[in-house]
């Protein structure tokens, strides 16, 4: 874990460094990774010139049928051999520099007794399987995501969903994802595109179901979408309110892969990892318009960022992705305050940085009737060495041997390959002070990594 501490101070953070780790221990051996200042070779802290935000408003807009009377069933002749590749590749790729001399904060522990209690409850949820009696064919990668509710557990994988009562009880699915957006006035939100996130907003009571589209990868006369429709209460098996942003910067058609959300007060932000039709590529930073969502007024706005990955001052600050914050817990962020974006950058990677470091920039947004927004980064907070490029084969997807496997093609992905921290950005308010927590893999010792 990678965690930060901050306080609030005239309505602006001012963040406090304290702990940031990343903490694992396999039988005596733990990867520590602390928040210090070595000596580093200088790099631009930051890049001063201001990020212009784009407004928008939602293209479509308009409330779905019950999810729980949604139908079931095949759609596809069964096709045992079939695997869809779900992974579009876009923008630079990470290679690493070799293994370093050492991981700074690696540190030999004694094995400590389980202070984890057992879970009180498991059942099975998603799987491919599900993808293949409803498909014919089952996917890769599986990406699956999950949120817990007051009474519901809702889940959601490449390409279906489910809706669970706390006691395990299959309620509503599985669905075929798509199946969510029938009708719709942007037919692409009904093909099986994956990438999708699920949300429980726990300050409006309602849940977010989100999937982008992918047509426009084949078709580049066609703009991309983000799609997401938001709970009209607090059921997850009833009605929704369906929307589409379009992700087009600039006139140029940028696919939104890799899509983050978090909830925030007056926003539901997403991040995503963004490429166009040649060499175009960056972060997108975008903030819905919670209130008019949850409400289901068809005038939603929008507001993006593209950080421009084409940029070399840029570039080291966002590598591969950034992660919006998502609270935990009742206690709101204070009002007026900005939303944390956090990332991390690996001197070892191939992004331009030369040092290692998390890097937290503020998201500022105001839905008044002539809205403002900013983007920026506040800081930079080094660590202890790390490397995040752990060596993976025969592809960067397939890396870590996995019980009674033998084809090296089937071994487990870890992400390795992109300068990233991994999904969620955890965010706690405890009053007095405010906290975030995220992961990233790294390779602690040669062949291993830790996360």
């Amino acid at each position: 874990m990678k965690t930060l501490r901050r306080i609030s101070r005239n309505r602006a953070f001012t963040y406090v460094r304290i702990l940031a780790a990343v903490l694992l221990v396999l039988t005596a051996a733990a990867l520590v990774f602390l928040a210090v200042s070595p000596p580093a070779v200088a790099q631009p802290t930051a890049h001063r010139q201001p990020l212009t935000p784009k407004f928008s408003k939602a293209v479509a807009f308009d409330v779905s049928p019950a999810l729980r009377s949604l139908p079931l069933g095949k759609k596809h002749v069964a096709d045992p051999s079939k695997l869809l590749e779900i992974r579009p590749e876009g923008g630079p790729r990470a290679r690493s520099r070799g293994y370093k001399s050492g991981d700074g904060a690696l540190q030999l522990l004694k094995p400590a007794a389980p202070t984890i209690p057992a879970p009180l409850l498991t059942f099975e949820g998603l799987s491919n399987e599900d993808n293949f009696n409803i498909f014919g064919f089952r996917v890769n990668p599986p990406d699956p995501n999950g949120e817990v509710g007051p009474n519901h557990f809702v889940e959601m994988i490449n390409l279906v969903f489910a809706v669970y009562d706390k006691a395990g009880n299959l309620l509503a699915g599985p669905i075929d994802t798509g199946s969510l957006w029938t009708d719709f006035a942007i037919p692409d939100c009904t093909d099986p595109s994956g990438d999708p996130v699920v949300l429980y907003d726990q300050f409006m009571d309602r849940w977010l179901l989100s999937q982008f589209t992918t047509s426009g990868l084949n078709d580049p006369t066609k703009p991309f979408w983000n799609c997401v429709a938001v709970s009209t209460s607090g059921d997850p098996t009833g009605t929704y309110y369906r929307y589409a942003f379009e992700t087009t910067s600039d006139g140029i058609f940028y696919f939104p892969d890799y899509p983050k959300y978090g909830n925030w007060t007056d926003s539901y932000v997403l991040t995503t990892r963004e490429f166009g039709p040649t060499i175009e590529y960056g972060i997108g930073v975008y903030a819905l318009e919670k209130n008019k969502m949850v409400n289901g007024d068809p005038n939603a706005r929008s507001v993006k960022f593209f950080i421009d990955g084409n940029d070399p001052d840029l570039l080291p600050l966002v590598g591969d992705g950034l992660l919006p914050a998502d609270p935990d817990g009742k206690q709101k962020p204070k009002t007026d305050t900005a939303i944390p974006i956090i990332g991390t950058q690996d001197d070892d990677a191939s992004y331009g940085a030369t040092f290692d470091a998390l890097n937290i920039w503020d998201l500022f947004i105001k839905w008044r009737s002539t809205p403002i927004a900013s983007l920026g980064l506040n800081t930079q907070l080094h660590t202890a060495s790390f490397d995040s490029i752990f060596p993976c084969t025969p592809t960067s997807r397939d890396c870590l041997p996995q019980p009674g496997i033998v084809n090296t093609a089937q071994y487990l992905d870890i992400l390795s390959y992109r300068q990233r921290p991994t999904f969620r950005l955890a965010y706690r308010n405890f009053k007095s002070y405010e906290s975030l927590v995220t992961n990233q893999s790294v390779e602690a010792t040669p062949g291993v990594t830790h996360s």
